[in-house]
């Protein structure tokens, strides 16, 4: 059976140090397998270039100097479209991707349907090496924020890898055009896929040189999240379901005044009714205008009705712990307290709802 060709793109900035050890490894770890690499780097003042050609025989390595332009993303996305394999792999010239994994995702890629392969520190046998713990934290909250705003991520334990191969028709008449250096996000969330695997392994220190992380790229992230949500549709869904949310809060109000001031019931018995009726309210404008393309899943108006309503519930109960805990034990004013409470409690309602009530 013929091996589909595979084009490794490697995005560089001044790793004069680590190409030489990189292609020498790769082209150790695909031995037999049809290869190439090629480097996009962004006029390296180290000579990474004039390296990277030194050694094109011998390793299958191209190199194409960018002058005009610099930054990971879009040099990822000009491999793409210079580059010639079948399969098209991404990964980092600082070897915090061993590359000997790249010859288990073309194995993977190979004996399965998979359309996408991802080099994953999170799934069983993976890892980040010997991380702080604050890089770690901001790693998981960054894959929670994914998983959140983007539902195309679910599911993908690493959306956040900058180690992968997909087929090439995944991005075929896709236009790409990340922010940052999450290009994995583009591929899976804009791609044409059916099928992801994910792949194991370690995440290995940078070998020479010095890391491009700062805090620009981390700001990046963030406008990159905002950028996918708007191109797929999901900032417009988001906004519907605030809208929805501060017209429930209306109704909610004024009918605890009303109740409470017209008809004279006890306060926490007019909160109560007042609750659950803003909780309907809601759920018939979430289920007739945000949720309206998603309810092909065969459940019924009653059913969305009462996971909405479970999981308005545990929204609440959320906010008002919240509340009480940072007033009461951290001392936090009031009004701060309940301002992380509702956006806490929003975070759990529009997470839980998009993913169960509304799947």
């Amino acid at each position: 059976m013929n091996k589909p060709h595979l084009t490794i793109v490697v995005p560089t900035f001044k790793e004069a140090a680590n190409v030489p050890i990189l292609l020498e490894q790769v082209h150790s770890a695909l031995k037999g397998y049809p290869f190439d690499v090629l480097v996009i780097d962004d006029n390296s003042p180290d000579g990474t270039a004039d390296i990277v050609r030194r050694f094109s025989e011998q390793f299958h390595a191209n190199v194409i100097v960018r002058t005009d332009k610099r930054g990971l993303a879009s040099a990822v996305v000009d491999g793409f479209n210079a580059a010639k394999g079948e399969l098209i792999g991404v990964m980092d010239a600082d070897l915090q991707h061993p590359p000997e994994v790249m010859s288990r995702l073309v194995a993977t890629v190979n004996q399965t349907a998979a359309d996408i392969v991802i080099a994953s520190r999170y799934v069983p046998g993976g890892s980040v090496g010997n991380w702080s713990f604050i890089r770690k934290l901001i790693s998981r909250g960054a894959v929670f924020l994914a998983h959140l705003l983007l539902p195309s991520t679910r599911g993908i334990k690493d959306p956040m890898s900058g180690c992968f191969l997909f087929r090439r028709e995944v991005i075929s008449g896709v236009g790409l055009s990340p922010v940052g250096y999450k290009i994995l996000l583009e591929v899976i969330c804009l791609g044409r896929s059916t099928k992801t695997v994910e792949v194991p392994y370690v995440f290995e220190n940078r070998r020479a040189g010095t890391t491009k992380l700062s805090m620009i790229t981390q700001t990046d992230y963030l406008r990159h999240l905002v950028s996918l949500m708007r191109r797929t549709g999901e900032l417009r869904r988001m906004l519907k379901f605030i809208g929805v949310g501060l017209s429930g809060s209306v109704v909610n109000l004024s009918l605890i005044a009303l109740l409470r001031e017209a008809v004279g019931f006890n306060y926490l018995l007019a909160g109560a009714i007042a609750f659950e009726i803003s909780v309907i309210w809601n759920f018939m404008l979430n289920d007739r205008f945000t949720f309206s393309d998603r309810k092909r899943d065969g459940s019924k108006f009653i059913s969305r009705l009462w996971r909405f309503n479970t999981t308005s519930l545990g929204g609440f109960i959320i906010y008002v712990c919240l509340l009480a805990a940072l007033t009461e034990l951290i001392g936090l004013h009031y009004i701060l307290s309940a301002a992380v409470g509702i956006i806490a409690a929003f975070g759990w309602n529009f997470f839980i709802n998009s993913t169960w009530t509304w799947k």
